[in-house]
């Protein structure tokens, strides 16, 4: 293998290991939630993850800052781990793992929809009738499926991981424009700080619980997703989108629906219904209409020659 097509797969193999690694997150929580309260989760995930950047951090002394990047570095943060974290908490604890990871699927269109809002991106025609076409299938997959003890809400459990996923497009819109500046791993050493610190008091609000004791599957569960997810995840996926464009790095995101569906089956015995799948079929053909490659290739050769006369 060339040098050449080594640096052109490096970035898709990473995001795809992140969205694997992302669909396994949505079990760990489950896991995790059985032992212990959610804000707890929260911040001993993030505390996991600056314990690992330890090492790291005479490293980050190197990264330099640019004056007034502050403000794009909290807002990232802010949109995730910080809102992000806490939608999708809520919605685990209402619906389905094998749902909220269906509603994840619907991430590339949002970033088209935000890009086109925020960064005044052409959306298509195409693009808009599979964003159209994929919430429709969202709504559907809320209303096929009934409550159960592990989803006792799930209308609203999908429409927080729905929130969650607008907290994500502007994130990774944010992070497309730090990762010029800023090395992934430091990026998302700062996410998990921010994170730490926000997360840190919300453990005393009331209704929450510190933890008595060790159970040690939900122990481990939250070890796994400060160390591997947290860590791991966010620094493939924030590798990869340094890599290559925003809108062709989120569409490794429609690996995460079909992983979680699956782990869920084996790991929670969670099982779909048909008309579940005929609704997520709508949210995965949604994604697929939207996917408007001459569009993208256009685009993209548009501003090649835009750097060239510059």
């Amino acid at each position: 293998m060339t040098d050449q097509k080594r640096a052109a797969l490096m970035p898709m193999l990473a995001l795809t290991a992140a969205s694997i690694l992302w669909a396994s997150a949505f079990i760990a929580f489950k896991f995790a939630f059985r032992a212990y309260d959610p804000m707890f989760v929260l911040f001993a995930r993030m505390l996991v993850a600056c314990l690992c950047f330890l090492p790291l951090a005479a490293r980050f002394r190197n990264q330099v800052y640019r004056p007034g990047d502050w403000k794009p570095i909290l807002l990232m943060s802010v949109f995730e781990p910080c809102l992000y974290f806490l939608f999708e908490t809520a919605a685990i604890q209402n619906t389905e793992a094998a749902q909220a990871g269906m509603i994840v699927a619907m991430l590339p269109l949002l970033v088209a929809v935000g890009a086109h809002f925020l960064l005044k991106e052409t959306v298509t025609r195409r693009t808009w009738a599979g964003f159209g076409l994929a919430v429709s299938g969202a709504a559907l997959l809320s209303v096929q499926s009934g409550a159960t003890e592990n989803a006792p809400n799930p209308a609203l459990g999908n429409f927080l991981e729905f929130l969650a996923m607008c907290c994500a497009m502007g994130y990774t819109i944010m992070l497309k424009k730090l990762c010029t500046r800023y090395s992934p791993l430091f990026l998302t050493a700062t996410q998990a700080l921010i994170g730490c610190l926000f997360f840190l008091p919300l453990m005393f609000l009331p209704g929450q619980r510190l933890p008595t004791e060790f159970v040690l599957v939900p122990a481990l569960s939250v070890i796994y997703l400060g160390a591997v997810i947290t860590l791991g995840a966010y620094a493939l996926y924030s590798y990869g989108v340094s890599k290559i464009p925003a809108s062709q790095a989120s569409a490794f995101i429609n690996l995460i629906p079909v992983a979680t569906v699956l782990m869920a089956r084996f790991s929670l015995g969670e099982v779909f219904g048909t008309g579940q799948y005929l609704a997520s079929a709508l949210v995965l053909a949604g994604v697929f209409i939207s996917q408007d490659r001459k569009a993208a290739q256009a685009e993209a050769k548009a501003k090649a020659e835009a750097e060239v006369t510059a």
